[in-house]
């Protein structure tokens, strides 16, 4: 707030104080407004008070900045200046500033010790930066339904708080040898959701560095315990699966998995594993294939081979409706008919799943509801709190249809 001018230095004088971001930010501010107005008009006194009575140094006044009306809160760490870092990293201003929003254009030695400081010193964006226009969607691809699921659970969040919804595809990115993570970052949103995705130490530290909020959907590793995330219950929702066709009367069953170092593949082939012990049957290894994706190919190849064995199995439990989708097309080629032949049962819940021939048996997994969960937690981590829980495991359930039935006899 304007006040006057200094008789003595004959510089402008003002008034500043800072009101933080959050629900009553717009009542602390007007509460502030007319403190500062009672203020101004006392120092606009003792200004013109000053001048008339001698032109003699007077004591410079010092801008207000006291805290906003109500609780006083303590130095944020984000009270850092990028000034600050760059004086104690000895670079530019700007050359900080290209660091913090991932722009090319800095040497990665400098890059790494600008990194290193501001994680040092606790910097954190000024509260106007964090709460910026839109929330990043990050996918590992985007072929199937589930994308669009999952951005519909997101939008339910954001249309109620003014936020847009950007989309990133980091496999066509990282195809194309792009640095997907800076060019994340330049675009400031004021959180990030990261679905079926994995972080190097380097693009988590980027992003940490950041202090743009992150929350990770159904992550491919295990997440780091300061990083929030949302998934399914796939190892419960394997056992379920499994149950199913062991109650039809299956004994000998194949799994057709994802790539085990993903977390949910790794849980949904245990899952199976465990339903099997508790039958007191053993899963045969023999029946068990994985595969390089969550892809079609993946349960045709291996659809194939189980289906080609000497003793083949009765029944395939697929890591995900894709390789299950893979599965039909094998016992096609083979003139294996499903169910009567083969039971097969999927993960997931596509769309296409029910118009399948036969209708595919498969576990839901709640994808909008998951969507609506990372927004939430993302946002909370944007407002400045800590996200309850760090990690949210949301239920799946089996939906029966038509493509399993009890073995048929030999």
């Amino acid at each position: 707030m304007y006040v006057g001018v200094d008789p003595v230095t004959r510089k402008r004088r003002y008034l500043v104080e800072t009101v933080p971001a959050g629900p009553t930010a717009e009542h602390d501010a007007e509460a502030v407004r007319t403190r500062l107005l009672q203020e101004s008009g006392e120092l606009r006194s003792r200004l013109r008070s000053t001048s008339a009575q001698s032109p003699a140094p007077a004591a410079t006044a010092t801008p207000a900045t006291t805290g906003f009306s109500g609780p006083q809160r303590g130095r944020r760490r984000g009270d850092l200046t990028v000034a600050a870092v760059a004086r104690i990293t000895g670079v530019s201003a700007a050359t900080v500033s290209k660091v913090l929003n991932g722009r090319p254009g800095v040497a990665s030695q400098t890059r790494h010790r600008v990194e290193a400081a501001l994680r040092e010193h606790g910097y954190r964006r000024p509260e106007n930066l964090i709460r910026a226009a839109h929330l990043e969607v990050v996918f590992y691809g985007m072929q199937t339904s589930i994308a669009v699921h999952i951005i519909h659970g997101v939008e339910r969040v954001t249309s109620g708080q003014n936020l847009a919804v950007g989309v990133t595809d980091v496999r066509q990115l990282t195809m194309a040898g792009r640095d997907w993570a800076r060019q994340l970052l330049a675009r400031r949103p004021s959180g990030v959701i990261a679905v079926h995705l994995g972080f190097t130490s380097e693009q988590h530290a980027l992003l940490e560095t950041s202090g743009i909020p992150l929350v990770m959907l159904d992550p491919s590793g295990e997440p780091a315990h300061s990083t929030p995330s949302v998934g399914a219950t796939n190892w419960s929702g394997a056992i379920t699966a499994t149950r199913h066709l062991l109650d039809l009367g299956h004994r000998r069953i194949g799994v057709v998995a994802g790539p085990t170092e993903h977390l949910s593949a790794r849980a949904r082939l245990e899952g199976a594993r465990a339903a099997m012990e508790s039958a007191g049957i053993a899963l045969d290894n023999r029946l068990v294939r994985v595969g390089r994706w969550f892809a079609f190919e993946d349960g045709l190849g291996g659809g194939r081979e189980l289906l080609r064995v000497t003793d083949p199995p009765t029944a395939i439990l697929c890591g995900n409706d894709m390789q299950a989708y893979g599965v039909y097309e094998a016992a096609r080629q083979l003139g294996v008919r499903i169910p009567q032949e083969l039971s097969v049962v999927g993960f997931d819940d596509l769309s296409y799943s029910r118009w399948c021939g036969p209708a595919l048996t498969t576990v839901q997994q709640p994808f909008t509801d998951m969507g609506t969960a990372a927004a939430e937690l993302v946002l909370t981590a944007a407002a400045g709190r800590t996200p309850r829980p760090a990690r949210l495991e949301l239920a799946t359930t089996l939906i029966v249809r038509d493509s399993t039935a009890p073995p048929a006899t030999r």
